[in-house]
């Protein structure tokens, strides 16, 4: 995904793409699909902040044909990707721009609202606005991988808190002016959706890393703890040494993460 001050790489997509498939909740699919059986089609899908296109290629044989994805991102590169990485027999068309501008006009006659480690990266108003739009155009909204601040490394270091709880207070920061929810958002968007009237089901979809996922592991730490040093700038004389130690943990198999997030399935009642 993509959204202001959020650059991401095709690389690190493909890279995280199989972990976020392994946690996503098929129940929470499932359910959106019965709720799918109640509509006409074709079904419109607005995927947003598609990046290269997992969510779609995940999610689109759960549910009932036709389907249309308008596959949103800020980065055209990213959304030619995707558009042409889904199923050949979903059709797809690119939309460029701010993900973070839909409104109820534009989401007219669109059946759901999806996207997949997004929520985090927005504001409160932000997600106020999002589930106001969906609730006023009738749509649903599956909002997959929403960080939720729990991050459990083993073995264990004396360090790894110290580290945790800098890398939650850089999710919850100010980016041009824009103060991002971080771990907030999965709790945040189940109750603005609450107040517009829509009901909210959320499951837990942990990543759980282990000896075959080395090379996501060691990106995911260097990331989190450039992160973590970012913003508390004391922890940098002591992340060499951290780093150092974990990477041999990963080198000999033995290191496990598991890295918390939760998904969201908000339904509006079909209309009778």
């Amino acid at each position: 995904m993509t959204v202001p001050g959020a650059p991401v790489t095709s690389d690190w997509l493909a890279l995280r793409e199989p972990a976020d498939a392994a946690a996503r909740g098929s129940e929470l699919a499932d359910r959106l699909s019965r709720w799918l059986q109640g509509r006409p089609g074709p079904h419109v899908i607005r995927d947003l902040g598609c990046g290269t296109g997992s969510m779609g290629r995940w999610l689109a044989g759960r549910l009932p044909a036709p389907q249309l994805w308008l596959l949103h991102d800020r980065d055209p590169a990213l959304v030619d990707i995707a558009v042409a990485g889904l199923p050949a027999d979903v059709a797809a068309e690119p939309r460029v721009g701010d993900v973070t501008a839909l409104d109820a006009t534009q989401l007219a006659g669109t059946a759901v609202v999806t996207a997949s480690a997004l929520l985090d990266l927005l504001t409160a108003d932000e997600v106020e606005r999002l589930a106001a739009a969906c609730a006023a155009a009738g749509c649903a909204a599956l909002l997959a991988l929403s960080v939720t601040g729990r991050v459990m490394l083993t073995p264990a270091d004396p360090l790894d808190a110290a580290f945790a709880a800098a890398f939650d207070a850089h999710q919850r920061r100010t980016v041009d002016g824009r103060r991002l929810l971080g771990p907030d958002a999965p709790p945040a968007a189940a109750a603005a959706f609450g107040r517009h009237g829509v009901s909210v089901v959320r499951a837990p979809s942990p990543w759980r890393l282990g000896s075959a996922d080395g090379p996501l592991i060691e990106q995911w730490l260097r990331g989190w703890l450039a992160a973590a040093c970012e913003q508390r700038p004391a922890l940098v004389a002591e992340v060499e040494a951290y780093l150092d130690r974990r990477l041999a943990a990963i080198a000999r198999g033995e290191l496990r993460v598991v890295i918390g997030h939760a998904d969201l399935l908000a339904l509006p009642e079909v209309p009778s």
